[in-house]
């Protein structure tokens, strides 16, 4: 679901070898919603506070009940540093998600997090009073070059509309929610989603990711193994202008796994996002959030024992999900880029669309 562009399926190309879930998303993993909230707003010269803007929030449900009842085993994979995200640490040390993953610009990480605490506080009133407090979990990517993220346009009303409009099924990709302003590979960038399916015997599960892709120069793209990126320079005859950038990755399965399981999965993400250019700079934030709808874990369970039945390690199954992660991660990123439409956004910055029929005609003629 991406508008009038064509997916990257519908144009032909195909990447890696397992089968995609029904929607070729993170939602095909059952129970997995996402919402967005997109903000576009004015044009013309940048004024610091007041626009244009070109932004909005993200919001991805690992299931529709109540997360700080009911967590997620979950995992956060930092693969660079270089980023604002908020609630990694206590995911690391715990190994639990009990928060929607709420993703936005650079600047409006705060807004997002008392948004996010907000709406949990309202459906858990006893948070702070009987129980602990909660941990919202926030993560952006830096927009400013299409938006005015002085601004911090991002209000908690566009957050409630994320998290309250998240729903199953096709997801809107490209320029959209949190991807409005992302950059990538020099071109628009945005919101991608891709699915593998793991079918082992009796045994099926799903491996969604969510991306938000706002990296890599232009030289760098690689689709397929082929270097599109050199020969799209060639023809246009342009050098994008492009920071370091930076991803977030965020991954859903239905497959039993733990936490420390989910990191060994979550670290395979890095695979796929190599596959397509990324060389993982000094000034890049790349993270991966993982999480698993299986083995969920009560809130107000009062025996000191956790209950559970996990993966083999050393399972045909379990390695089945590492191809799915970096599979599913190098679509995604992919997704992110064939979905999005050119942008004009502040001072009359724009980044275009990836020229698909160009990419199709280098990918069709590409001799090693």
């Amino acid at each position: 679901m991406n508008g009038s562009r064509p997916t990257l399926r519908e144009l032909g190309i195909s990447i890696g070898t397992l089968p995609t879930g029904r929607y070729n998303g993170i939602t095909d993993v059952p129970g997995v919603l996402v919402g967005h909230s997109t903000i576009i707003e004015g044009e013309g010269p940048l004024v610091p506070g007041i626009g244009p803007v070109r932004t909005g929030v993200t919001a991805i449900k690992p299931h529709p009940g109540n997360l700080f009842q009911s967590k997620v085993p979950g995992a956060v994979y930092v693969i660079n540093g270089f980023g604002k995200a908020t609630g990694i640490a206590q995911v690391q040390e715990l190994g639990v998600i009990e928060t929607p993953i709420v993703l936005t610009n650079t600047l409006s990480v705060g807004q997002a997090w008392d948004a996010l605490c907000e709406y949990m506080l309202e459906q858990n009133p006893d948070i702070g009073v009987t129980t602990g407090t909660v941990n919202p979990l926030v993560l952006e990517c830096n927009d400013g070059y299409l938006n005015d993220i002085r601004g911090r346009h991002v209000k908690p009303h566009h957050v409630f509309e994320a998290l309250n409009g998240a729903s199953s099924g096709p997801v809107a990709q490209g320029n959209v929610g949190g991807g409005t302003g992302m950059s990538c590979f020099g071109f628009k960038g945005g919101i991608g989603t891709a699915s593998r399916c793991v079918e082992l015997g009796e045994n099926q599960w799903i491996v969604g990711v969510l991306v938000m892709s706002n990296f890599g120069s232009m030289k760098e793209l690689r689709i397929s193994g082929v270097p599109v990126g050199l020969e799209l320079e060639r023809r246009l005859g342009t050098q994008a202008k492009a920071p370091p950038g930076s991803i977030v990755i965020v991954l859903g399965t239905d497959a039993p796994v733990c936490h420390r399981q989910l990191m060994r999965i979550a670290k395979r993400c890095q695979g796929g996002l190599a596959r397509v250019g990324s060389t993982f700079q000094n000034g890049s934030g790349d993270f991966v959030v993982a999480f698993s709808t299986a083995n969920q874990v009560s809130h107000k369970d009062p025996s000191p024992f956790v209950e559970g039945k996990w993966l083999r390690d050393d399972s045909r199954e379990f390695g089945r999900l590492f191809v799915a992660a970096v599979e599913a991660t190098e679509e995604a990123i992919l997704n992110s880029l064939f979905a999005a439409e050119t942008m004009v956004g502040r001072d009359g910055n724009t980044r275009m669309g990836l020229p698909a029929d160009m990419v199709l005609d280098i990918l069709k003629s590409w001799k090693p």
